[in-house]
């Protein structure tokens, strides 16, 4: 990778870190199913513009439910309850391992070993985040915030079994993310008035001021539709496995600036129980060994030599 791209995919996961405090803020006063639907409205405006991605409406409904319905949902709602940010980016890494795991259950994809060995890591440290939680993180809000992962792990496996969807090579993963989008705001409206009560919904409607209308702007345009768009050029010109590591800097970010502006600070057991679901995701992430082609003829086009591209990337 150049340097630009290096500086670019450092500010991607910055973008993507400091995502999970700006829910937090935004989301005071407000419905988290509610602004659930209200962050994909936005997202869904998008699909005037973004073309339709190469994949049928059950791929697209299946992405819409899991990935995104089901993931933020539950994940919004973790945060509301009071999981902190930086506790639920890291939590959230799970679905790297999780991934594995129903790939190999759905798609009967065998892991490597180093797979396997990050899944062990991994379970590990979600093994010692769980046990070793601070009082500020109730077991309901843990508990969804892991659902929201294997929500997500479960929308990977659907679009990673559609195989390529982009109609051009420049949207990538962002047309099924955008058009996927338009599935959840009526559900996430639905869901909100059935569990959180018609009530919330109008008085979520009367506080929803400037700070969850940031907030909005800012998962929606700035994470979704920007770092999508900036993560996919990057994926395009660079190995996958040089790009997809600095993703890992997000929870990082979540915590550091949850810690810095939130004074919400991870006990000694929540940062080493992260540390070692990072770690474990970052070998279940690692690159297996390639055998060297035969000669340039053999392998005309780079990007073929690398490693297959999961949506598991751990991108909010």
């Amino acid at each position: 990778m150049t340097r630009r791209d290096m500086l670019l995919a450092a500010a991607v996961a910055t973008l993507w870190g400091f995502n999970f405090v700006v829910i937090d803020w935004g989301m005071a006063g407000i419905p988290p199913l509610f602004f659930v639907a209200v962050r994909f409205a936005v997202v869904a405006l998008a699909a005037i513009v973004v073309p339709r991605p190469l994949a049928n409406w059950k791929t697209v409904v299946g992405v819409g439910l899991f990935m995104s319905l089901g993931q933020f949902g539950l994940l919004y709602t973790s945060i509301a309850l009071g999981l902190q940010p930086g506790i639920a980016a890291l939590l959230l890494q799970a679905q790297v391992v999780l991934t594995i795991l129903v790939a190999a259950l759905a798609l009967r994809e065998r892991p490597t070993r180093l797979q396997a060995v990050g899944v062990l890591v991994g379970t590990v440290g979600l093994g010692i985040v769980a046990l070793g939680r601070g009082g500020d993180a109730p077991a309901l809000a843990v508990v969804l915030c892991l659902l929201a992962a294997l929500s997500w792990a479960i929308g990977n496996v659907i679009s990673r079994h559609a195989g390529p969807v982009a109609p051009a090579a420049r949207f990538g993963a962002l047309s099924l993310t955008v058009w996927s989008s338009l599935v959840v705001p009526l559900p996430a409206l639905g869901l909100s008035a059935l569990i959180e009560g018609p009530d919330a919904i109008a008085a979520g409607i009367a506080a929803f001021g400037w700070r969850p209308i940031l907030s909005t702007l800012y998962t929606a345009g700035l994470c979704t539709l920007i770092g999508y768009a900036i993560f996919n050029a990057l994926l395009a010109r660079n190995r996958s496995a040089s790009v997809v590591p600095w993703v890992l800097l997000a929870p990082v970010v979540a915590m550091a600036s949850a810690a810095l502006l939130l004074g919400q600070v991870p006990n000694l057991w929540e940062t080493v129980g992260g540390l070692v679901l990072v770690a474990g995701v970052f070998v279940a992430n690692a690159p297996g060994r390639r055998r060297r082609p035969a000669s340039p003829a053999a392998n005309p086009d780079r990007i073929a030599a690398d490693p297959p591209r999961s949506a598991a990337t751990g991108v909010p």
